[in-house]
């Protein structure tokens, strides 16, 4: 199963939707504007939050805990690396690898394809595409894409603003 992802490129804020591989609108995504750290809760389409995504401020490197049912469920954690971005998902045993300045990574567990995510180029605003090959992994690989996506951003915010 696929779902797609476009995120507004002017949002005042991040409010967006998820599609299924049928252009159906599957889940809304909307941040906190005014808030302390980037804050995500996800929505199924009748409205009711089906989790809830944190980031933790007060870390030296970006780290980002999903919530499912008030129960934390994954922590999303930037390594401390020179060379290549590298992720860890506690929580799931998890791993993730690949190419993540390029949106062009998978995450396994046990070497086993949970979802690969490839970025879509040359469009108006990022455009992803998770292909997820278990349905009852759906959500929270959503939700930890969305985390390494916010754990990107703030590194790549956090290295504009020192230069």
């Amino acid at each position: 199963m696929k779902l797609l992802i476009k995120q507004k490129v002017f949002s005042w804020g991040d409010k967006f939707t998820v599609k299924d591989e049928f252009g159906i609108d599957k889940y809304q995504v909307e941040g906190e504007v005014f808030s302390l750290g980037k804050k995500l809760h996800i929505y199924n389409m009748a409205g009711e939050e089906v989790a809830y995504i944190e980031q933790r401020v007060w870390s030296l490197l970006p780290k980002y805990i999903v919530y499912m049912n008030d129960r934390e469920v994954a922590e999303i954690k930037k390594e401390f690396t020179f060379l290549r971005p590298k992720y860890t998902i506690e929580g799931l045993n998890w791993d993730v690898e690949g190419d993540f300045m390029a949106h062009d990574y998978l995450i396994t567990h046990d070497g086993y394809q949970i979802i690969s995510i490839q970025k879509e180029w040359f469009t108006w605003g990022d455009f992803y595409t998770l292909e997820i090959s278990n349905v009852q992994d759906e959500l929270i690989g959503l939700a930890v894409v969305l985390s390494i996506d916010c754990a990107m951003a703030s590194a790549a915010s956090a290295s504009a603003a020192s230069h």
